[in-house]
This record gives structure tokens, C-alpha cells and sequence, in this order.
């Protein structure tokens, strides 16, 4: 199926997509910081720079958009319909990649949060926030 977006228009959507700074991140740093919970954000010394983490309680938090990271049975997450083995080749990597990041962080001792974007919209938001500090808290 052919795009139904110019090359130009495609090329200008995709550079205003961010991977660091998203409203689900701060949603989530903004909660923890007035939590009093302290935080690095997207430590390079981590495998897959955590968009969270904590050296000294171990914790790593990553905020995934549910089409960029593929959240499974999750209604946001659609496969497109143009270019769709490019995208699914392009989304299936990222999979992979994370998978092996979460892993990499648990062999050495880390507790992995991940919090799906679809987590955190208003109906969800407040018990997801509640049960990541609720588990923060616990890690002592």
C-alpha cells in the first residue's frame, strides 16, 4: 500500500517525535519527584538509557509509547497499513532491543519498571503512579 502522505509531509510528522521529554515521561517524573523520589535521567552507563533510574535503590524506569514499543493487546497500538514490513521490521527490532536491555539490567541486580503509555491516561494514571512508588518505596 502506498503512504498516503507526501514524502516531505512524512519526513517533517517523524521530526517532531521525541524520545526524551514526552508528556508520559514527565507525567511520571513530575509524580515521583514531589514522591521525593530521586532520579538520573537517561543514564548512558545504563543498557538502553533508562528514562529513570536510581544507581543506589537499583531501579530502572522506562515510559514507552505503546506503537513504538509494540504493547501487546493494547487497543492504542495499531500495525500501519502503509509500508507495513518497514514498520514491522523497524518495531519488531525495537522489541527485540528492549527485551534485551530489561534482561541485561536484571542480570546485574536492577528492578525493571516499564510504564506503557496507555497507563497513564487520566481513568489509569493515578493507580499506575500509586503502584510504581508503592514498589519504589518497597525496594529497601
Amino acid at each position: 500500500m502506498v503512504d498516503k502522505i507526501s514524502e516531505e509531509k512524512r519526513s517533517w510528522n517523524m521530526s517532531r517525535i521525541r524520545s526524551k521529554d514526552t508528556k508520559p515521561e514527565l507525567i511520571v517524573r513530575k509524580y515521583l519527584f514531589n514522591k521525593s523520589i530521586r532520579y538520573r535521567l537517561h543514564n548512558k552507563d545504563l543498557p538502553g538509557k533508562p528514562d529513570l533510574s536510581n544507581k543506589s535503590k537499583k531501579f530502572a524506569i522506562y515510559v514507552n509509547g505503546c506503537f513504538w514499543h509494540h504493547h501487546e493487546r493494547c487497543k492504542d497500538f495499531v500495525w500501519p497499513k502503509s509500508n507495513d514490513q518497514v514498520w514491522k521490521n523497524k518495531i519488531n527490532k525495537n522489541v527485540i532491543r528492549d527485551k534485551k536491555n530489561y534482561k541485561a539490567l536484571e542480570d546485574n541486580g536492577w528492578k525493571v519498571y516499564i510504564i506503557w503509555e496507555c497507563e497513564l491516561k487520566l481513568n489509569k494514571r493515578l493507580l499506575t503512579l500509586n503502584n510504581l512508588y508503592q514498589n519504589i518505596v518497597c525496594l529497601n
